[in-house]
């Protein structure tokens, strides 16, 4: 995979490390909305293994409105300092706008994370101008920042399918190169927890597609309703489903937590024979 250039290779599966600059964002509730926070949590996340940092200036919940000037301000001076800070790092702008990708974009990101689905027609064409990656992603037709009422599939992994290979198309058309694309399943947007474990289950069939496959499930209500655990209990059942993920061939995971992540991946990548143990010491003599 080659995003923007930036050739993003490993033994294992790559990781995607979310840094909310939100106020209140589902999971940290605002950890990293001040700057210095984010930037640690930046640093932190480089060290501990991540292959991609991800930066969102507005939360997927419905909330207050943030203006695309509200969200600009809030991203982008991290992504200059991001920038500035790790120049081979690869950074994630997560954003439906096209007027807020342009303006990340410009200042060094290199991946519009774009959970909407191409909600604003305009972000693909604003991708291919900088010779970005995008993410495809799956709504089940929900506008952005919405949550769904008593959605409905006959075969939900089926419309992911054809929603976001139909995407990733479109934007191959409008110029995004090929192989930076990857197509999100979006577990929980627009799908249930019964609709979200299917997709789960049936991985292998957006795999088959031959895009690469970001999975975007950490700490989300499927983990907490599946185990009925509260938010600060879903760290095993996200590295469970993460686990099964990566050994059916999904190609990135994005997390909050990075060091068990890794180590989860890493696992995962050894047992199947695709990454050597760290320290065979063991009887070795």
């Amino acid at each position: 995979m080659v995003v923007h250039g930036r050739e993003l290779r490993r033994d294992r599966a790559l990781i995607m490390a979310i840094v909310n600059r939100t106020p209140d964002s589902f999971y940290d509730n605002g950890a990293t909305w001040e700057l210095g926070a984010a930037h640690a949590a930046i640093e932190h996340a480089v060290a501990a293994g991540a292959d991609v940092v991800d930066l969102g200036g507005v939360p997927a919940s419905p909330g207050p409105v943030v203006t695309v000037a509200e969200e600009i301000d809030r991203v982008r001076p991290t992504v200059v300092w991001a920038r500035e800070r790790f120049p081979d790092l690869t950074l994630s702008i997560d954003t439906y706008r096209a007027e807020a990708a342009e303006a990340l974009l410009a200042v060094g990101a290199d991946l519009v994370n774009d959970s909407w689905a191409g909600w604003d027609e305009e972000i693909l064409p604003v991708t291919a101008r900088y010779g970005a990656g995008y993410v495809a992603a799956h709504t089940g037709g929900l506008t952005p920042r919405t949550d769904p009422v008593r959605p409905r599939y006959t075969d939900v992994m089926a419309d992911v399918i054809a929603d976001t290979t139909a995407l990733a198309d479109r934007a191959v058309a409008a110029g995004v190169p090929a192989e930076g694309i990857l197509l999100d399943p979006t577990i929980d947007f627009g799908k249930n927890t019964l609709h979200s474990l299917e997709v789960l289950r049936n991985l292998p069939r957006l795999v088959a597609t031959g895009w690469p496959v970001l999975l975007a499930m950490s700490n989300k209500g499927v983990v907490g309703e599946t185990l009925d655990v509260p938010l600060d209990g879903r760290l095993t059942g996200t590295l469970a489903a993460t686990a099964l993920a990566v050994s059916q061939g999904v190609a990135m995971v994005r997390a909050h937590q990075v060091e068990e992540t890794r180590q989860t991946v890493e696992m995962v990548a050894s047992v199947a024979g695709h990454r050597p143990p760290a320290a065979a010491r063991r009887w070795m003599d």
